[in-house]
């Protein structure tokens, strides 16, 4: 057993106990997959990454991302609440201008824009409109009529989802999902705020599996969802996401396309410093 640097960030506010929290292990080489796991397990949290040095010339840092029961190759808010406690524990990128992560996509970049972060959205694993008999199992899962939904894409960035657009922010608020059901991937739906909100968009993301079934805020998500909406033209060029309203949260997602790149971004807080023995 040894002892690692710890972190708990809350990712996409700048005030503790409103966004996602992630748990960051540091210096994890060393560590075997099943103990990665356990601990991803325990923490419970949607997501759990564990720092590794880098096995590629241009990047700065490593990370391996869990969720409570398996691994996934790229994640949002693991993302920047990585590059934040990376930083925070004395990480000196190579470039002034980006922070470089790897990951299971590939290499994924990180600008700092102030205090706030942000990264570089990656291509989709799978785009593209969703099938009449998917349709009607998303809706069963989500218990609307088929007939709610306005718009549905495949916006699968790693995790698997699949994404539909909804009328208004107040039938999305009022989403009731059977979980049991839950089919044929985790689902993002996403709805406009009204006028006058601080917000453009609403946004709610139902995973399978285990652990939290709803997800308090989510860049890999969001990232998928601006890469669909601002290319269909249903957003503009740079907006606000809300998202964890119905848990309680108040995270806010910053995405903008800059030269045909979108970018996602967000505040991290510090909440948990110490060390955890594995």
């Amino acid at each position: 057993m040894s002892l690692h640097r710890y972190h708990e960030i809350d990712v996409f506010t700048a005030t503790p106990l409103k966004g996602n929290p992630l748990a960051v292990v540091h210096e994890a080489d060393g560590l075997d997959d099943a103990t990665l796991q356990a601990f991803a397990r325990w923490t419970n949290f949607s997501e759990t990454t564990f720092l590794l040095p880098p096995t590629e010339p241009q990047a700065d840092y490593r990370v391996r991302i869990f969720t409570p029961d398996r691994e996934l190759p790229f994640a949002g808010h693991p993302t920047l609440g990585s590059c934040h406690a990376w930083l925070a524990a004395g990480g000196r990128p190579k470039s002034a201008d980006a922070v470089v992560q790897q990951c299971g996509v590939g290499l994924v970049r990180v600008r700092r824009d102030g205090t706030r972060l942000a990264f570089a959205a990656p291509k989709l694993l799978r785009g593209g409109a969703v099938d009449a008999a998917t349709l009607a199992s998303i809706a069963r899962s989500l218990r609307i009529p088929a007939d709610a939904i306005r718009a549905a894409q495949w916006v699968d960035n790693g995790p698997g989802w699949v994404a539909v657009l909804l009328g208004s922010r107040d039938e999305l608020l009022a989403l009731k999902p059977d979980f049991a059901a839950l089919e044929p991937a985790d689902i993002g739906v996403v709805a406009p705020c009204p006028p006058g909100h601080d917000a453009q968009f609403e946004v709610r993301a139902f995973i399978r599996g285990v652990g939290p079934t709803e997800d308090p805020v989510t860049g890999s998500l969001n990232a998928s969802l601006g890469q669909w909406l601002i290319g269909a033209g249903l957003a503009p060029e740079r907006y606000v996401a809300a998202q964890g309203t119905a848990l309680g949260r108040a995270g806010r997602v910053h995405v903008e396309r800059v030269d045909g790149q979108v970018w996602v971004g967000g505040d991290c807080v510090e909440v948990v410093a110490g060390q955890v023995a594995l």
